[in-house]
């Protein structure tokens, strides 16, 4: 592992091994624990990281021996019902109590020396904001790596079912604990048999075939609304607006979590609590490959600064992000919530200009079929299918509609949350709407930058209007390249597919084809540069409140 992440910091001390400690849950279930510690004499803060993936690779490696031998007592211990532990793993109902149990537990220990911190990624995160519901008084510090906070937003989003995500989550959560092989046999099992699986009729159970009985995976799939009383207590926004424990977020553009990493340093930012921000040119899980000794070395200076009073290795910035196109990172004092906007409207003959196209332009239209889906191509996931794709291939499909600019005679930049607003009308009055932010290159390779999609209700050919929220980017658009939106009905299998008949996806057995058209008045907003306040450094290796026009500015 050393010789793949490269540009790790030396090591400071020889580590020791404790495992299989059994830690006391809420009541009182055994928590198999290891507890890895510096050999040396001395006092030395202590890091919890709670896991259901179990304690092994790559838990062991990256957060026990790595911060140990940089001089932390790691806690790593698995989630109750998972790993070893006693009791029945139920997703995100007894992180609070259980990490409260472990502190309790901690206090006892004669190497405790009453400091903490806590980090991990994707439910690692999430049980670090369980904690902070109440955070123990001897919290100085947390690292939230591509966290979670939200588990309905992880499921759903605009009305849709994120399906992809849903099954990744499913075989992560019930075959990683139990060691890489029984992992990679799912894994493999469940890529084998996915088409079976996204394409089944109806939806619902059609997981157990790859990944056996899942009680809980059904659960999140059937319960769309957010404010169903299934998601009482799961979702750990709240924390953050009340926080004072430092805290670091991490998350890469690509990230299938990167919008709820972005939410949590909003509130952390309104709420006055010292926080950092690291967006990287990553997915869910490149940030702890490729990416892993930037990360390392952002959480290692983060933690080293609040729980041993040695700040030399923060940076002086609050946010540091990776510019797509640019191939660099840049420092900024903060990141752009409701940045300024520039709109760009789709236009006849496939074109998006800054001016607003005449009324009697003709519309665009397509046809999706839910026995064709639109397939998806890359986008922030957690699956290895994400990140930055070529989607010439894609953008081909009859069902797949592009405006594009002509080649840019200036660089243009994009710092912050994009969005489309679309006006779109049917035939069914049911569908969903996916569009897509691109960079066109000048060999007319198109590759996404963000993008989103929406369920859409419309009445009769009068259209609707659908606000798409894109998620956010810092890009650079290059002299020579050009800025494309692209529209289709669909992304699958990373959202479950629209049937057009208004049936809940993961229910429906009839499946009936859409018109979709898109009329005058829609437009994209593209949040403007943020290089007014940053400086750049060579790369080592929410919809706008208004929408304008040139002559309305």
């Amino acid at each position: 592992m050393r010789a793949s992440w490269r540009n790790l910091p030396p090591k400071r001390y020889d580590v020791g091994w404790e495992p299989g400690l059994a830690v006391p849950a809420a009541d009182g279930s055994p928590l198999l624990t290891d507890h890895y510690f510096p050999r040396a004499e001395g006092d030395f803060p202590t890091l919890l990281v709670r896991s259901p993936y179990g304690r092994g690779l790559p838990w062991s490696p990256m957060n026990g021996i790595l911060f140990a031998e940089q001089g932390f007592h790691v806690v790593l211990q698995s989630c109750r019902g998972t790993g070893g532990s006693g009791g029945r793993f139920h997703l995100w109902r007894n992180e609070a109590a259980d990490g409260q149990a472990t502190v309790s537990w901690l206090r006892e220990q004669p190497w405790f020396n009453g400091t903490l911190g806590t980090i991990g990624p994707s439910y690692l995160g999430y049980v670090q904001w369980a904690l902070a519901l109440e955070p123990p008084p001897e919290l100085k510090a947390m690292v939230i790596q591509a966290g979670l906070h939200d588990p309905h937003a992880l499921f759903h989003t605009g009305g849709a079912l994120r399906l992809e995500n849903a099954l990744a989550v499913g075989v992560g959560m019930t075959y990683q604990h139990q060691g890489t092989a029984a992992l990679l046999k799912a894994t493999l099992r469940l890529q084998r048999r996915l088409r079976k699986i996204s394409t089944a009729r109806p939806l619902r159970g059609a997981h157990v075939s790859a990944l056996g009985e899942v009680p809980w995976l059904d659960d999140v799939m059937t319960h769309p609304d957010a404010d169903d009383p299934y998601w009482d207590g799961a979702i750990l926004g709240e924390p953050a607006e009340r926080l004072r424990v430092p805290t670091a977020l991490v998350t890469g553009w690509h990230d299938g979590l990167a919008d709820q990493t972005f939410e949590q340093y909003a509130r952390l930012r309104q709420a006055g609590c010292e926080t950092s921000l690291l967006v990287g040119p990553w997915t869910h899980t490149s940030a702890f490959q490729q990416g892993w000794p930037e990360v390392f070395a952002e959480s290692l200076a983060w933690l080293r600064a609040h729980l041993c009073a040695d700040p030399s290795g923060v940076r002086p910035t609050t946010v540091r992000v990776h510019v797509g196109g640019e191939g660099a990172w840049r420092d900024l004092d903060d990141w752009p919530q409701a940045p300024d906007t520039a709109a760009w409207f789709p236009g006849a003959h496939g074109t998006l200009t800054r001016q607003v196209p005449a009324e009697s332009t003709a519309p665009a239209s397509f046809r999706y079929d839910p026995d064709d889906p639109t397939p998806s191509v890359g986008g922030p996931l957690l699956s290895r299918g994400a990140g930055s794709r070529d989607n010439t291939s894609l953008e081909a499909r009859e069902d797949v509609l592009t405006f594009t600019t002509p080649p840019l005679t200036e660089p243009v930049e994009a710092f912050g949350p994009v969005s489309a607003r679309l006006r779109i009308s049917t035939d069914t009055g049911h569908a969903d709407v996916f569009a897509r932010l691109c960079d066109v290159d000048t060999d007319n390779r198109s590759r996404n930058v963000c993008d989103g999609l929406v369920r859409l209700r419309t009445d009769g050919q009068d259209p609707a209007q659908a606000i798409v929220p894109m998620g956010a980017t810092a890009h650079h658009f290059a002299a020579g390249h050009r800025i494309r939106l692209q529209i289709s009905g669909g992304a699958h299998p990373r959202f479950a597919r629209s049937p057009g008949t208004g049936e809940a996806a993961v229910d429906a057995t009839g499946h009936r084809p859409a018109h979709l058209t898109l009329h005058a008045g829609s437009a994209l907003a593209l949040p403007r540069s943020g290089r007014t306040h940053s400086h750049d450094t060579p790369a080592s290796d929410s919809p706008p409140r208004e929408w304008r026009s040139d002559t309305e500015e």
